[in-house]
């Protein structure tokens, strides 16, 4: 992450074991709140990779939209490449690249999809124009041009004129995954990064420094 030539450009203060919450939910909701004090752009956006039935490992930014001790939320059209990849084989690793901190979180863990009642509560929460975007991109499938999804966005937006509810799609909807492992990532100079490693055990968590 970065090079390290200038020694002067990393954190002086690394991170320690002892710095560390007993539990990691606590521990990232710790360093969320670092994030958010310190103005980033896009403290949610994390980097959700999957992987495909035939094995093909795939990445894209998505937004972290609710943790607490059940896991981490996010929200996506079923039929995309994420939602078939899933529900192929329903693991996933999140990252969120917290560079200008020098920071960086990797979780790792098992994926489920949230019911429709969850899902609809959080859609109704959603701007009209991203309620009406979810119905008129068949998200991941081929079209031909920018002004085939315009026009199916205006086609949209006529079925349900303002003041009107736009329903949640029967394909889209939210994903709970449930973390085995935690990683907390700080840089330091010289590449002596510190990297700490929550890790499911017996229904607790054990800590482990992983070299970097």
């Amino acid at each position: 992450m970065g090079h390290a030539s200038d020694a002067a450009q990393w954190p002086a203060e690394g991170l320690d074991e002892s710095m560390l919450a007993d539990d990691p939910h606590d521990q990232f909701d710790r360093w969320m709140a670092d994030v958010v004090a310190a103005g980033l752009p896009e403290p949610t956006a994390m980097v959700l990779a999957t992987v495909s039935a035939s094995g093909w490992p795939r990445a894209r930014m998505v937004l972290l939209k609710g943790h607490d001790r059940q896991g981490f939320r996010f929200y996506t059209n079923r039929t995309s490449r994420k939602g078939s990849d899933l529900d192929a084989v329903p693991r996933a690793c999140l990252l969120f690249p917290w560079h200008p901190i020098y920071r960086q979180v990797i979780v790792e863990g098992e994926v489920s999809r949230l019911s429709e009642a969850e899902s609809a509560e959080y859609f109704r929460t959603r701007p009209r124009g991203s309620q009406l975007a979810a119905w008129a991109s068949r998200q991941s499938a081929v079209i031909g041009s920018r002004r085939e999804l315009e026009d199916r966005y205006a086609r949209m937006a006529a079925r349900w004129p303002e003041g009107e509810p736009v329903p949640l799609p029967q394909f889209w909807g939210g994903y709970l995954l449930v973390p085995r492992a935690f990683e907390f990532w700080h840089g330091r100079a010289n590449r002596m990064h510190d990297r700490l490693r929550y890790r499911e055990q017996d229904g607790g968590w054990v800590v482990e420094r992983l070299a970097p």
